[in-house]
């Protein structure tokens, strides 16, 4: 499953998916993985969350950042939801239409019963109509 948290840089994404996940990790019975552009939002984190600076790998392309992702899938068979801030710049998607990425997310999500939850920095009503009805916050 994809969820989405969207909103203009600057209105409370990243606010909203730091508490969601703090909050996911007391109801989880497997494990929750925290991406991020940085380690900024380490001591914000619970810490049975794994946080992972994706700007520490060569991810160039959005097909290298899917690789990546099944990466962390594939040595972690508790992985139960991970949390996708920045989206757009980790997914090398700015400027880009995301509608195949999300799409790619939702078929791994449904296949390894992993729930993504991400933040764009986009309105709701700009995103593509396959995403739109993935948004669960709009800031």
């Amino acid at each position: 499953m994809v969820q989405v948290i969207a909103g203009k840089k600057g209105k409370g994404k990243t606010k909203h998916l730091l508490d969601r996940a703090n909050s996911a990790i007391r109801d989880s019975k497997g494990s929750i993985v925290y991406l991020d552009k940085s380690s900024k939002h380490m001591y914000e984190l619970s810490n049975k969350i794994r946080l992972i600076n994706v700007n520490e790998y060569p991810i160039n392309s959005s097909e290298g950042f899917i690789g990546f992702i099944c990466g962390i899938i594939s040595q972690d068979h508790d992985l139960e939801m991970m949390f996708l801030d920045s989206f757009l710049k980790l997914a090398c998607l700015e400027g880009e239409d995301i509608s195949e990425t999300v799409s790619i997310l939702e078929n791994i999500g449904e296949r390894y019963h992993i729930t993504f939850v991400l933040s764009v920095s986009m309105d709701a009503d700009q995103m593509p109509e396959n995403v739109q009805d993935k948004v669960i916050v709009s800031l």
